[in-house]
């Protein structure tokens, strides 16, 4: 059974990972001098493309583990690494790092609201393997269909942030974007060595006495 601190915990860990606010310097760039009706048709697919992935990973992504035998410890502390990562990167307000094909595809109005938007920028590794294990421990049916109520809440606020993308930055400015970042880069930090943690002693019982 799946109790509702669990669920927060999980949207908390998803929104700070997904972290549409800190997305909104390449959406705007991206959709730069764009129709207000393509820029908003471009959130509503980005947001549902997220929420599609999230939801396969959630009812999918521990039969794809087994598949591969890897175990949901292992998991833990390879996923918890790439979070822990992506909230280094997101403590110090770098931005994703992109090849000169995928620069020349945001210019394509068509693919942009899947990539790179949607993959790897909001539902990258770091999302995808946080839905992945909150699913695990959830832990039966019911579970698994629980976990589709923060990805849904977090997909709400991601469709949110970016339709109104260009009210937002005109307020909060570079600044204010870069604080939300790191906050939220902090928050990650610790959840990514909770989950590399609890890894660790999956893996290791008797040296962590587990």
């Amino acid at each position: 059974m799946t109790d509702l601190v669990f669920l927060l915990k999980t949207g908390i860990a998803l929104f700070a990972i997904v972290n549409p606010i800190g997305s909104l310097p390449i959406f705007i760039n991206a959709t730069h001098h764009w129709p207000k009706a393509d820029r908003n048709k471009t959130a509503r697919i980005a947001s549902l493309t997220v929420f599609l992935i999230l939801t396969l990973a959630a009812f999918f992504g521990d039969i794809t583990l087994k598949f591969f035998g890897i175990g949901i410890p292992s998991f833990q502390v390879g996923g918890g690494i790439l979070v822990l990562l992506n909230a280094i990167n997101m403590m110090y307000a770098k931005p994703m790092n992109q090849t000169t094909d995928e620069a020349a595809a945001m210019a394509e109005r068509e693919v942009i609201a899947v990539f790179p938007i949607s993959i790897p920028l909001l539902a990258g590794p770091g999302a995808i393997s946080t839905i992945i294990i909150a699913a695990e421990a959830s832990g039966g049916l019911i579970g698994h269909l629980s976990i589709v109520l923060p990805i849904f809440v977090v997909c709400f606020f991601v469709w949110v942030v970016l339709k109104l993308s260009a009210n937002i930055a005109l307020n909060l400015g570079t600044i204010g974007i870069n604080i939300i970042t790191r906050l939220m880069g902090l928050i990650l930090t610790a959840m990514a060595v909770e989950s590399i943690a609890k890894g660790l002693a999956g893996l290791f019982p008797k040296l962590f006495g587990a």
